[in-house]
């Protein structure tokens, strides 16, 4: 979800401005997929590289997330979302992780949408612990090591309850993954748009499963 900078100085806005209009562009999307009959999302919204931001934006855009998650969680429940984080959730305040653990305890059971938030993510560093965890099971004579494969090393991911995903999506026109769903990613279809992350409503969610659709997927085959 790229663009809340950008958005908010060609409006001579303060960036948190763009991070307040991003989040309801989450709100449009979330309600888009479930139109749409879209079962899992999965949204790139604080990268491991993010905490290199000035202080008070990374200050700005954790409380706005607290907001969201304590004001508007009832209406996701409502929707029939579940929700799920993934990252280094450990990097975040106690306070913070708590409420992610109560939104996720709250929405468990839903079935419509669900809606996956990478936080402090890097893909990298996920297929790096994924690595690690193999090499314990290994040390502790529990997996050898021609029995792991590109599964055993998926069951690791922070993902391996949901499915790869079909399409991803970077906003703003920038033409990279920047390190997202890096094994995951490896057959999406990849769609880069020019519009800024804001003012990405359900008309472009409806327009990128539009472009997706008429792509044909042969995963290597013919």
């Amino acid at each position: 979800m790229d663009g809340n900078g950008r958005w908010a100085r060609a409006r001579g806005l303060p960036p948190i401005a763009g991070h307040r209009a991003g989040a309801e562009a989450v709100r449009h999307s979330v309600t888009a997929a479930i139109e749409h009959g879209v079962q899992y999302l999965t949204l790139y919204a604080f990268s491991s590289e993010n905490w290199r931001r000035p202080p008070r934006e990374v200050g700005d855009l954790t409380s706005l997330l607290r907001f969201y998650l304590r004001h508007k969680l009832q209406e996701l429940h409502e929707q029939g979302v579940r929700l799920r984080a993934i990252g280094e959730l450990e990097r975040f305040e106690p306070a913070l992780r708590e409420e992610l653990e109560r939104a996720e305890a709250l929405t468990a059971r839903n079935t419509r949408l669900t809606l996956t938030l990478a936080l402090s993510y890097g893909g990298r560093a996920e297929i790096a612990r994924a690595a690690m965890r193999l090499a314990e099971l290994v040390r502790d004579g529990l997996l050898a090591p021609e029995q792991i494969d590109e599964e055993r090393l998926a069951g690791q991911l922070s993902t391996d309850d949901i499915p790869d995903p079909d399409l991803v999506v970077r906003t703003s026109g920038e033409c990279r993954l920047s390190n997202f769903l890096l094994w995951q990613s490896a057959y999406a279809e990849l769609m880069f748009v020019d519009t800024l992350w804001p003012d990405f409503d359900a008309a472009a969610f409806g327009r990128v499963l539009a472009d997706y659709a008429r792509r044909e997927r042969r995963f290597g085959g013919r």
